[in-house]
C-alpha cells in the first residue's frame, strides 16, 4: 500500500507489544511482495541480539531501527546499517544525543511519552530541533496529512517517517490517507 503511494521505505515491526506488529512470515510476505528499489526497515524495541540474528538470518532487510533504550554497542554490528529513534524532551541536548551512535545511518526524532517506546500519535516542539545535525534526521511524531508540510519546512529532515497519522485505528492503515500524506510531502 506505501510502496504503490510512493514511499521510499516501508518499516516492519518486530516489537510484540505494538499494535502494529508483524510475525515474521507476515514480513516476508510484505518484502516479497514489494516492488524494487524500496527500502525495508525493521523496527526493533530492546530486542536481544539473537532475536534480531535470526530475523535477519530470513529476512532481507535493508536497515534497522532500534527505537527502545539501546546503546550504541546494542545498535552496533548487525551486518545492516541502523537508524537510531531518540525521543525528544525539553532542555535535551539534541546533536549530543546524536553524537552517542557515531555509526548510526540516521537519527529519528520522535516524541518523548514516558514509558513509550513510540508510535504514541503525538508530535514534539520542532523548535527543539537544531538546524544542523551531525547526521541525517528523520522527523516521526505525530505526523499527519495537516502538519507534514510545516514540519518540514520547520526541521528540513533527510525524511519523514508516519505510522499512526495514516491509520484508522492502531494498526489500521487506510489506503487514502498514505497517498494524502505523500502527496504532501512530495509537494513539500
Amino acid at each position: 500500500m506505501a510502496a504503490e503511494a510512493g514511499a521510499d521505505a516501508i518499516g516492519l515491526v518486530f516489537y510484540p507489544h505494538s499494535p502494529r506488529a508483524v510475525t515474521l512470515q507476515q514480513a516476508q510476505a510484505i518484502v516479497s511482495a514489494l516492488p524494487p528499489f524500496v527500502t525495508t526497515v525493521g523496527l526493533f524495541v530492546n530486542a536481544s541480539r539473537r532475536d534480531i540474528g535470526e530475523i535477519l538470518d530470513v529476512l532481507p532487510l535493508d536497515l534497522l531501527q532500534f527505537h527502545g533504550d539501546e546503546t550504541p554497542a546494542d545498535c552496533d554490528g548487525h551486518r545492516r546499517p541502523y537508524i537510531k529513534a531518540l525521543r525528544v524532551r525539553p532542555g535535551e541536548d539534541v546533536a549530543a544525543r546524536c553524537l552517542e551512535y557515531r555509526n548510526a545511518s540516521g537519527i529519528l526524532l520522535d516524541t518523548y511519552v514516558p514509558g513509550v517506546p513510540g508510535g504514541t500519535g503525538e508530535a514534539f516542539d520542532w523548535s527543539l530541533v537544531p538546524r544542523v545535525l551531525p547526521k541525517p534526521v528523520i522527523l516521526a511524531g505525530g505526523l499527519t496529512v495537516r502538519n507534514v508540510r510545516s514540519a518540514i519546512a520547520q526541521v528540513a529532515p533527510y525524511a519523514v517517517d508516519v505510522s499512526g497519522g495514516v491509520e484508522v485505528g492502531k494498526g489500521v492503515k487506510d489506503a487514502e490517507k498514505i497517498r494524502a500524506f505523500i502527496r504532501e510531502v512530495q509537494s513539500a
